[in-house]
């Protein structure tokens, strides 16, 4: 999606709680692909993981680090997973259900679409 719609909107990632960490609730994909971590217990290690997922994945994304606290979390509700979209005024214009079940990035690309075209 960045790759086709990056030159009408700017994309972000935000970090928030681990949604599958070893310590917890661990899921056999993880383990697969190499993604086991404990869940943070400060904004530090946080950080850390989305560094060190940056790098190994080469994730294209600017990513934000939700603060240990959680404020991002508490106001967008996005744990695990979840997307939104925000205009220039910074209104919520699109906002998907939370994942596994409710993410559908499909539906965030057709928004992306209706407002500027298939890229």
């Amino acid at each position: 999606m960045q790759k086709q719609y990056g030159r009408h909107a700017d994309f972000l990632t935000v970090y928030i709680k681990e949604a599958h960490p070893e310590d917890e609730w661990q899921m056999d994909s993880n383990v697969e692909q190499g993604v086991c971590y404990k869940q943070p217990k400060t904004t530090a290690q946080r950080v850390a993981i989305a560094n060190d997922f940056c790098k190994r994945f080469k994730f294209p994304i600017p990513i934000l680090v939700d603060a240990i606290e959680n404020p991002a979390n508490a106001v967008y509700a996005g744990w695990p997973e979840r997307i939104y979209i925000l205009d220039s005024a910074r209104r919520i214009v699109y906002k998907g259900e939370p994942g596994p079940f409710g993410f559908h990035p499909e539906e965030a690309e057709a928004w992306l679409a209706k407002q500027f075209g298939k890229a």
